[in-house]
């Protein structure tokens, strides 16, 4: 699941961009000089321009507030083009994405909740920067890498819901973490897919003011704490499926870029490490380590698609990318017997020093995976 956004529309249109995140916060006095400056407050969001050139532009945040901020461009009607999350107070982050000709807000929310303070802004100038041939075959494949993922994963759901619908407790916990696989790894580039993610992996805390709670997480509180599926659980099963056949159909429309394949990698790995690490996402389930996997395993595809172009910019970089990716997977095989299967430990079996030996494989793959953009777009 991702983390609690800015509520998104139903329609999807054809999103103009997406973003990259390059750069993990840091304490900092650089101007991040060509780029757009956001200064982020407790009660204010200054930006240092209202009109930018599109292609690719880079924004470089600072938290000048008492409180742990996000900031985000969006579109009028509150769909994501980019965004960027825990920035700390007083440390700075850089995000770099590829946005179109124009109007956005760009937010910043301090406290990380609400619709957040916002200035409107016009990027000019026509269309985003041309990509090259190897840009266009990282976006080309991994599309269809995602769009097998659907294909693949709907089969899995019905087996789900359909034990939900008839009521097999046992049938459909064993179906459960089998049949989100395939989402899991294509959550880096989840917001392309507009407002599905809210009505399938939301978890109870995040959802907003008058928002019904549906999908996965709603069948597996009934399914490991409540030990009954009612009529509104049986009822629930086939909504579940409906919604991720929707999410099948919008893979060809989603616009996917290189930017946002190398954010959404990252910001994945940060909700690795807030939720799946802490055990707040399969909380009832425990199979925290099924979904932890399989991000990690979406992220890793990003990042091999795009490395043929990054490693020419920034060997050093594509390098320990490899080395903390292998690390992190070998760490994760020690949680299951079969490296071919999804058998993983149950993750309250996992003490506090194993989670934190997770935690810091996590956060050392993040920091070099934070710079994975900007190699892509030198």
């Amino acid at each position: 699941m991702r983390a609690v956004r800015p509520s998104v529309v139903t329609t999807v249109a054809a999103v103009a961009a997406l973003t990259a995140v390059t750069g993990c916060t840091e304490k900092s006095d650089s101007k991040g000089e060509g780029s757009v400056q956001v200064v982020a407050k407790d009660d204010s969001c200054e930006v240092s321009a209202k009109k930018i050139p599109a292609g690719h532009v880079e924004l470089t945040v600072e938290n000048k507030g008492a409180k742990v901020t996000e900031v985000y461009v969006l579109f009028p009607d509150d769909r994501i083009v980019t965004e960027r999350e825990n920035i700390g107070p007083g440390t700075k982050a850089k995000i770099t994405a590829e946005i179109k000709a124009g109007t956005y807000e760009i937010a910043c929310k301090p406290g990380m909740k609400g619709e957040g303070i916002r200035q409107t802004v016009e990027v000019t100038g026509g269309e985003a920067t041309a990509r090259s041939p190897e840009m266009d075959r990282a976006v080309a494949d991994y599309r269809t890498y995602v769009q097998a993922q659907a294909d693949e994963t709907l089969p899995q759901v019905k087996i789900f819901t359909d034990a939900v619908a008839a009521g097999d407790i046992e049938a459909a916990k064993k179906a459960y973490a089998g049949s989100r696989i395939g989402w899991e790894r294509t959550e880096p580039v989840a917001e392309s897919f507009g407002d599905i993610d809210p009505k399938v992996d939301v978890r109870e805390d995040g959802l907003e003011d008058g928002q019904k709670w549906t999908g996965w997480h709603r069948l597996e509180k009934a399914l490991w704490q409540d030990k009954k599926l009612g009529a509104e659980e049986k009822a629930l099963a086939p909504t579940l499926y409906k919604d991720l056949l929707d999410w099948q159909k919008r893979v060809g429309r989603a616009e996917i870029t290189p930017t946002s394949m190398a954010n959404g990698a990252k910001e994945l790995l940060d909700e690795v490490a807030t939720g799946k690490v802490t055990g707040e996402e399969e909380r009832y389930s425990h199979t925290d380590l099924v979904d932890f996997k399989a991000n990690v395993e979406g992220a890793e595809k990003s990042y091999a698609l795009l490395k043929p172009i990054a490693s020419k910019n920034d060997a050093a970089l594509t390098a320990s990318l490899d080395k903390q990716f292998a690390a992190l997977n070998t760490l994760l095989d020690k949680y299951r017997t079969d490296k071919a299967s999804y058998d993983f430990t149950s993750y309250d079996k996992v003490g506090k020093a194993d989670r934190k030996e997770l935690s810091d494989a996590v956060n050392a793959l993040a920091e070099p995976l934070s710079k994975l953009a900007a190699a892509v777009t030198k």
